[in-house]
């Protein structure tokens, strides 16, 4: 036989809990009589079926007829007046809901024509304090069938509906940086408050305030900027990421011209892709080649400071093996580079050959 629910209340409310169905297992056996106690900042709201029919606000209330005129003349039609009668009783948290976590995943895709790739990946984060207002509406949208709703549970609908809005805003504002796009914070939040209310009151919730940090530019590979670019663009910067990664390979030309040219690459996309800094990558790159010069004067005066004194004394085999041995020990001791050490053993070494 199944056992009567006679009294029935929900005090253990978790603090991200939207609603409650008693009992968990669905499908309670209710009376005319039975008592539901309902707490201040909570609804409780008869479903029967899948249809949601009454709903009962704060109090402590006895089932009758007057206080479920839908479920009691339904009862009538399907069991002919019986009772007890079956039913699930959906306790509905009312309370507001504040600090709220809500981030951009995905990121708020800007375009900025003319600059960098042409597009900037926007992130920001904050809260939002919200709640339910119909509780109603709300049940009949995301609580039936559920023993348990939860924030998290709904938190992709209620962020794809935020993120939907400021990227509307974003874009209809002409913003095209992310300074821009900080200047318009406080406005956003208003106009956010504005548009979300409505779209939150058709799901019977209420949007009641909302915090955003400033945003800022998600670093970004190209492969991942490749769906937000147009091709012509995607083209142009991947073919000069694969000139740069070329010149900075120092294997080939030495490290000295490997690293002239791949600065003069990288200034060179660098131009391309931000036209206002050309004239100061301009100016670096003068730098860069005076101290190449500097360097390559600094280098010629140490073999020809190495090779002067050898010269004079050269005349055995053991003359020349003690220089060798002599610039074993100079290098070892970082008093000449390597390659003056090469270019004087290569020659003293030819000389103790021949």
């Amino acid at each position: 036989m199944a056992r009567i629910i006679d009294v029935i209340d929900h005090v253990n409310v978790m603090d991200d809990e939207l609603t409650y169905r008693e009992p968990q297992a669905g499908g309670g056996d209710w009376r005319m009589g039975s008592q539901v106690i309902v707490q201040e900042s909570q609804a409780a709201v008869f479903v029967r079926q899948g249809e949601v029919l009454d709903a009962l606000g704060p109090g402590n209330h006895t089932l009758s007829t007057a206080n479920l005129p839908i479920l009691s003349g339904l009862i009538g039609m399907v069991t002919g007046g019986r009772n007890p009668f079956t039913a699930d009783l959906y306790f509905v948290n009312q309370k507001d809901l504040p600090q709220v976590p809500w981030g951009t995943n995905p990121p708020i895709v800007m375009e900025t024509p003319g600059k960098g790739m042409g597009v900037v990946l926007l992130v920001t984060h904050g809260v939002m304090d919200i709640g339910i207002d119909d509780p109603v509406r709300f049940v009949r949208q995301y609580a039936i069938g559920k023993p348990i709703l939860r924030i998290p549970d709904i938190k992709d609908r209620l962020q794809s509906m935020l993120l939907g809005e400021i990227t509307t805003l974003i874009g209809s504002a002409g913003v095209t940086s992310v300074p821009e796009a900080n200047q318009l914070l406080n406005d956003l939040e208003g106009a956010l408050m504005a548009r979300l209310n409505e779209k939150f009151g058709a799901l019977g919730m209420r949007f009641k305030a909302i915090e955003m940090k400033p945003f800022t530019a998600k670093e970004a590979t190209l492969d991942e900027l490749r769906n937000y670019m147009s091709m012509e663009a995607y083209e142009r910067v991947r073919r000069l990421d694969i000139a740069q990664a070329a010149a900075q390979n120092t294997g080939a030309g030495g490290a000295l011209a490997g690293a002239g040219v791949g600065l003069g690459v990288g200034q060179s996309i660098g131009a391309t892709l931000n036209p206002e800094q050309a004239a100061l990558q301009q100016q670096l790159q003068q730098q860069q080649m005076m101290m190449q010069q500097m360097m390559m004067q600094m280098m010629q005066q140490n073999v020809q400071q190495a090779a002067a004194p050898q010269n004079a004394t050269p005349q055995t085999r053991e003359q020349i093996q003690a220089i060798l041995d002599n610039l074993d020990m100079r290098f070892a001791n970082g008093e000449i580079s390597e390659e003056v050490y090469k270019s004087l053993v290569a020659k003293w070494q030819a000389r103790l050959n021949g």
